[in-house]
């Protein structure tokens, strides 16, 4: 998605970020039937998903695809939020999407062997059963390799190739609801959707402070430098480099 503004015909460069409390507002009147506000909803959350199909790129998957199934997942959060909850819409949202992505990609992933591949794997199935049986003991990949006439490495990567797969989405149990894959059994102590929707969460609150204040925050903690430093970059006194940044922070925990 690096420098890709359009993404199913939509301008990712002009979506608009709703505040938290104009998300439960239009919640409440799309409960009630206004489809004028869940169409808002979903417009005004459409960066949440540009966010998370950010964790799926990179594995050949089509980002417009991608984008267009986060969406359906957006539209699942929006009709089953439940108001009566305490918590944030983007808290619930994630995971919703994100078990849409992962659904998608273990419904459609596939792993396609050439057919020259298979035929010599056939081959080499038939070579080992009748050496087997000859020899009363399971021959060898040199011996296999030899009585076909191929490289000891042919052999190998055929029969590698119809050895079946095991995928990341393959399921691994289901209790009557959504199964649950070997994908959601991987454990990742660093990229948790704990810390992750966090990172989200930190990202759209950063959206909502002031030019100046974004820049201060970016130049003290991405770039290091120290107050004194940042004053002369801004052109503005130490004492007020002081004041905006922790007034941003405090901003920053006060929305978290």
């Amino acid at each position: 998605m690096h420098g890709k503004v359009e993404v199913s015909g939509v301008n990712t460069a002009k979506l608009k970020v709703l505040k938290n409390e104009e998300i439960n507002r239009l919640l409440k009147l799309s409960k009630a039937g206004d489809k004028a506000a869940r169409e808002e909803l979903i417009s005004g959350n459409l960066r949440l998903v540009l966010s998370v199909i950010q964790k799926f790129i990179g594995r050949g998957e089509n980002v417009d695809d991608l984008f267009q199934v986060g969406c359906i997942g957006l539209i699942k959060a929006i009709d089953n939020f439940d108001l009566d909850q305490n918590v944030r819409f983007s808290t619930y949202g994630v995971p919703m999407i994100v078990g849409e992505i992962r659904r998608y990609l273990r419904d459609n992933s596939s792993i396609r062997v050439s057919r020259s591949m298979r035929d010599t794997a056939y081959k080499v199935l038939q070579v080992k059963e009748r050496l087997t049986g000859e020899n009363q003991r399971e021959p060898s990949v040199e011996e296999i390799a030899k009585e076909l006439g191929i490289a000891r490495e042919e052999v190998v990567f055929a029969m590698d190739a119809i050895v079946d797969p095991v995928s990341l989405y393959e399921p691994v149990y289901t209790d009557g609801g959504d199964a649950i894959c070997l994908m959601d059994q991987v454990g990742d102590n660093k990229n948790t959707d704990e810390s992750w929707m966090e990172q989200i969460a930190l990202s759209e609150v950063i959206e909502k402070l002031g030019k100046r204040e974004k820049r201060i925050l970016a130049l003290r903690f991405y770039e290091g430098k120290t107050q004194t430093e940042v004053a002369k970059e801004v052109g503005i006194s130490q004492a007020q480099v002081s004041r905006l940044e922790k007034n941003a922070i405090n901003q920053i925990k006060k929305n978290l």
